[in-house]
């Protein structure tokens, strides 16, 4: 005789709707019920539905699409002896609870989009199905030159932006414009892991230099490896820190450039999203010696899969980084650099941007409250599309359980070098929709690690 369920009654429905798709009662593509109308035929509420379906999209054995309602993963191989969903490919049907690097997909305005492609499309003349300029095309590098004047303070001029297929792309670019073997970058610490495998492909040393309260320790950096060629940093927003880098390192760094004849590498990956105070202005609005190469996406900020990119290189490299450049055509579709230089001029970007920011912050809040509720500690910060969750213990045993649990949590402890420190969870609240939503993921990563 089985044991009664005792947990929450939407763990049950979970429980009860997991096993009809395992014994291939509700076939992977089918629809579901909507939450209302399943809701009344149980004698529940429509949240405690809600929460049901959520945990299973959250596992992977659900994905909402829109409006047209909630699914069985197409991805799922049904069947008894299928203990977790089996994926085709390794790719997830949709975002993972808390999964970083990602903005919110549900509110990027697709209608609009599809309306300002569309007229490209109708007027697309036989020379647009050529390859195009090998930087990118000039119509977007002039509107990316307007927006960075009005948003950034930073004054170019069309020739000094480079379009690529996003940040890995753009620092291939610098490192083999600019790059020797040998030479040595300084890296902060902690600091995004996944760009050093790159860096190391292309025979440059790592530099680690630690992070504080006022961001990159510029003094530690020029102990350690003064003779560094290159600076990669977030200085808006330290990514994962979330600290800004002060003014007077702002100089610091600007005057070691110059002294040494090194580049500073700005990455300035979700700037746009800050919620409290003025943000600093960016280094490459400070840079009278052209040492700063500008680095920026519209992954963070429209969607990662228009894999669309730019650098603002100094006026003197226009010409070194056009001829490498020269080596492989832009990689963005034509269609797709019109359509995004159309969206900015006519001022869908900016309102996209603002729209963003005002869910962000209530996004974020949610989350904050919601772990707060659970005991949990989280880190101030002033902005960001992601926040640091204090912890105890080993970090990255407490990110692998939440992974088990389908919480596609990391461990801050994976993105230091050297330095030691705290440990913490990093997550993003960007697909959050509701504070009920982060009050059942909150729970669920309680449920894991606690």
């Amino acid at each position: 005789m089985n044991r009664p369920f005792s947990g929450p009654r939407y763990q049950h429905i979970a429980r009860q709707l997991k096993s009809a798709i395992e014994q291939g009662e509700f076939a992977p593509g089918k629809r579901l019920p909507a939450s209302r109308v399943y809701a009344q035929e149980l004698g529940v509420s429509r949240a405690t539905v809600e929460a049901a379906y959520g945990e299973l999209v959250a596992q992977g054995w659900l994905e909402r699409r829109g409006q047209a309602g909630t699914f069985v993963s197409s991805g799922v191989v049904p069947g008894p002896s299928a203990p977790e969903p089996v994926w085709f490919g390794g790719e997830q049907p949709e975002p993972q609870p808390f999964q970083m690097g990602l903005p919110a997909l549900d509110l990027f305005p697709r209608a609009l989009w599809a309306k300002v492609m569309g007229r490209r499309l109708r007027t697309q003349t036989r020379f647009d199905l050529a390859l195009g300029d090998v930087c990118g095309e000039m119509t977007l590098r002039s509107a990316i030159v307007d927006y960075l004047r009005f948003s950034r303070s930073i004054e170019c001029m069309p020739e000094q932006v480079f379009i690529t297929t996003g940040f890995a792309a753009s620092m291939t670019l610098i490192l083999q414009t600019l790059g020797r073997p040998g030479d040595k970058i300084w890296l902060e610490d902690p600091g995004f892991p996944l760009i050093r495998p790159l860096i190391a492909s292309q025979q440059i040393a790592f530099s680690p230099v630690p992070v504080d309260e006022e961001g990159m320790n510029i003094e530690a950096g020029i102990a350690n490896a003064a003779d560094a060629r290159f600076a990669l940093l977030t200085p808006a927003h330290q990514s994962p820190l979330g600290v800004a880098l002060s003014l007077p390192r702002r100089h610091q760094l600007l005057d070691w450039a110059a002294g040494r004849e090194a580049w500073i590498i700005e990455d300035d990956y979700d700037s746009e999203f800050r919620y409290q105070g003025k943000p600093l202005p960016p280094v490459k609005s400070l840079d009278a010696p052209q040492r700063v190469i500008y680095a920026g996406t519209f992954s963070k900020s429209l969607f990662p899969a228009l894999r669309t990119a730019w650098l603002v290189v100094p006026a003197p490299l226009v010409a070194q980084f056009r001829q490498q450049a020269s080596y492989a055509a832009c990689g963005v579709p034509l269609l797709w650099q019109h359509t995004l230089a159309d969206f900015i001029r006519e001022g869908h970007f900016w309102r996209h941007l603002k729209k963003m920011r005002h869910h962000y912050a209530q996004r974020r809040q949610w989350l904050e409250q919601a772990l707060t509720e659970q005991g949990f500690e989280v880190i101030p910060q002033h902005g960001g599309i992601q926040l640091v969750m204090a912890v105890k213990g080993d970090d990255r045993e407490l990110a692998l359980k939440g992974r088990r649990a389908g919480l596609a949590v990391q461990a801050l402890s994976d993105w230091r070098i050297n330095s030691q420190g705290a440990g913490g969870l990093l997550m993003s609240f960007t697909n959050i929709s509701s504070l009920a939503m982060a009050q059942q993921q909150a729970r669920m990563l309680a449920s894991a690690i606690k």
